[in-house]
C-alpha cells in the first residue's frame, strides 16, 4: 500500500484593476521639454523616494525599446502617476509631462492604468500518491 505525501503550495495572485468606464488618464512626457529636464524629472521618478516602477525600461525590460529619454521617461511618469492615485500633483515633473487621456501602450510595452494590486495568498494542500 502507498503512503500518502503532503505538499503545501502557498499562491500569491496579482490583477490588474483595468479602468472600465470612463477611460482612464496616463501622465507622459511632453514633445519638446529640454533632455537635460526630462533626465533630472526621470532620475526623480526613478530614484531612491521616486516610486516609480522602472524594471520595464531597463535593458531586456518590455518597454525598454525604443531606448529613448522620451519613451523612458513617459513610462516611469506614468508609473509614479497611478502608484499616486493619478493625483494631480502626482504628474508635475518640473513641466516635463502632460496628462494624456489616450493610452500611450505600444506593442508588449503597457501602460498601466491603475495601480497593481495583490490578492490575498491562497495556500493548497496537494496530496500526492508516490
Amino acid at each position: 500500500m502507498g503512503m500518502l505525501v503532503a505538499v503545501t503550495v502557498t499562491v500569491t495572485v496579482t490583477a490588474m484593476v483595468m479602468e472600465m468606464v470612463g477611460g482612464g488618464s496616463w501622465c507622459v512626457a511632453k514633445i519638446g521639454v529640454s533632455e537635460e529636464v526630462l533626465q533630472r524629472a526621470l532620475d526623480s521618478a526613478c530614484g531612491g523616494d521616486g516610486g516609480a516602477d522602472c524594471a520595464p525600461i531597463q535593458p531586456n525590460g518590455l518597454c525598454f525599446s525604443p531606448n529613448t529619454l522620451q519613451a523612458h521617461a513617459s513610462y516611469a511618469f506614468n508609473s509614479f502617476y497611478q502608484r499616486n492615485g493619478r493625483a494631480s500633483n502626482a504628474c508635475l515633473f518640473e513641466g516635463a509631462s502632460t496628462i494624456a487621456q489616450t493610452d500611450p501602450s505600444y506593442g508588449s510595452c503597457v501602460y498601466p492604468s491603475s495601480s497593481a494590486i495583490a490578492t490575498p495568498t491562497a495556500r493548497y494542500v496537494i496530496l500526492i500518491n508516490p
